[in-house]
């Protein structure tokens, strides 16, 4: 073939690739929407032009793969339809869509995992970066670092991690995304024995919304560093991270040890105690589960990972056993990577969610009285109310050490209920908030990655005393809020 002819052989070939010319043809201009609401017309030849400069993919409604792109988790409550995809394939890739994204102020989403409860991970009418394609993680264990693509999903990590006897905390459902869990905070089954995810954090690759890309660590952008280990999306969107990892043994203890829902306000109690005096290797969750799954068990459980030796793990077990004879024991000695992975849900596209959190400093009695006599049974409603655990070495950092500042914490109070994808919602989120309203006020504060409704002032405050920095970090990285579908800093 001569030097002609590949040229342009090559240059069908790569016309034919993109997927807006394969979905447009001859397609009109795309109608969308502004951060701020207001209707704009992007010119097909401007889409055509980032096509051209990516790597990645550039979807649009029609095209093939644009359904499973715009999918998010709860998708009976969050059906968007952006204007366009850009599934990038490196920090160039997302930088150029961040700069089409500045360039008409169009309301922008970035999505990892997909679980964002608000629905923060999407948008309609706007630019969604979808990050499914940047996934991969590479583990240097002479250095136990692993070196972390900003789309990898949370078991990507503990595979490769564990692989070589490291670990780092890497929440408790594998398919959640890395990005969104560090950045807002990053609790975990071994949360309490080596810090939150964002803690574990060494650096960050970030492409900022003027498009730069930069390196934000300790020792270079320092100040950017910090506000990213908590502020969440407020700065830019991270496509890599470099966690530092922990030796520990691929073995522990863990499983679901479950109660009759008669004893819930017995276990609570007991467990008030025990987790306050709880040595760092255990994580000790407690939750009333009624109707779980629409299986129809109810009951009141613990959620185990002992990560300590095999004779501080037996000697936990007996206390907990001790309370009676218990509904479902499924405790036993397990490979971690497993354990991680127990909590997973089906792609389960047709049922509805919503949950409300607060984080606790200590559990009291009216706040175990108020989760127990707000509980009611519902054949249409599977509910989950109860603590995440957390506390231990998380809880030993100074508030302003990083940009999330809730360091007093014990554990997470929340509470989710489930329902039928064919029943109405209105009625079980009226039934939650209601519920909620009874727990709330024994609360302190909230994880904003599981933020809902709540208001910009409420989100400022949640900030506590790292509010002036993390705005001033706003107005100097994103002073236009571009990257405004989050816990939302605004600049300062």
């Amino acid at each position: 073939m001569d030097r002609r002819r590949f040229i342009l052989s090559s240059g069908l070939t790569a016309a034919l690739a993109l997927p807006t010319l394969r979905a447009w043809g001859m397609s009109p201009d795309i109608q969308a929407v502004t951060a701020d609401g207001r209707d704009i017309v992007l010119k097909s030849d401007a889409v055509r032009d980032l096509a051209a400069q990516l790597r990645g993919n550039v979807l649009l409604p029609g095209d093939p793969t644009y359904d499973k792109a715009r999918w998010v988790w709860n998708a009976q409550m969050l059906t968007r339809r952006p204007a366009l995809i850009v599934q990038p394939r490196g920090a160039a890739d997302v930088s150029a869509a961040v700069q089409f994204a500045r360039a008409s102020n169009l309301l922008l989403a970035v999505k990892c995992g997909g679980h964002s409860p608000s629905g923060k991970s999407t948008c309609h009418r706007g630019l969604l970066i979808d990050l499914s394609l940047l996934r991969g993680v590479r583990v240097d264990p002479a250095q136990r670092l692993a070196r972390v693509a900003g789309g990898s999903l949370l078991g990507d990590l503990d595979r490769e991690a564990m692989a070589h006897g490291l670990v780092t905390t890497a929440g408790t459902v594998s398919h959640t995304g890395v990005g969104g869990l560090t950045l807002g905070g990053g609790f975990g089954r071994v949360a309490r024995r080596f810090g939150l995810s964002l803690d574990n954090l060494r650096s960050v690759e970030i492409v900022t919304a003027s498009g730069e890309i930069l390196r934000a660590a300790p020792d270079e952008n320092a100040e950017l560093f910090w506000g990213t280990r908590g502020g969440g999306g407020n700065f830019g969107v991270v496509t890599g991270f470099d966690f530092g990892l922990h030796p520990m043994q691929r073995q522990v203890v863990g499983g679901v040890l479950m109660y009759p829902l008669s004893m819930a306000r017995q276990v609570m109690r007991f467990y008030s105690e025990y987790e306050a005096a709880a040595p760092d290797e255990l994580y000790l969750s407690c939750a009333i589960a009624s109707n779980n799954d629409f299986s129809g068990r109810s009951g009141i459980a613990f959620l185990v990972c002992h990560s300590g030796s095999p004779q501080a793990a037996a000697a936990a077990m007996r206390d907990l056993r001790a309370l009676g004879k218990p509904v479902l024991d499924t405790v036993t000695t397990m490979d971690y990577v497993a354990l991680q992975r127990s909590g997973d849900l089906d792609e389960k596209r047709a049922i509805g969610s919503y949950t409300k959190t607060g984080f606790v400093r200590r559990i009291e009695p009216g706040l175990i009285d108020a989760m127990v006599d707000g509980l009611a049974e519902h054949p249409e409603r599977a509910v989950h109310v109860g603590f995440q655990h957390v506390g231990g070495a998380a809880s030993r950092i100074a508030a302003d050490a990083t940009a999330f500042p809730h360091r007093s914490i014990h554990a997470t109070a929340l509470l989710t209920v489930d329902w039928p994808g064919d029943v109405e919602p209105s009625k079980h989120i009226e039934w939650l908030l209601k519920y909620w309203g009874a727990i709330v006020p024994h609360t302190n504060g909230f994880y904003t990655n599981d933020a809902t409704e709540e208001t910009q002032k409420q989100l400022d405050e949640n900030y506590l005393g790292n509010l002036p920095r993390l705005m001033a970090l706003k107005k100097r990285y994103d002073p236009t809020n571009l990257f405004r579908l989050n816990a939302n800093v605004r600049p300062g």
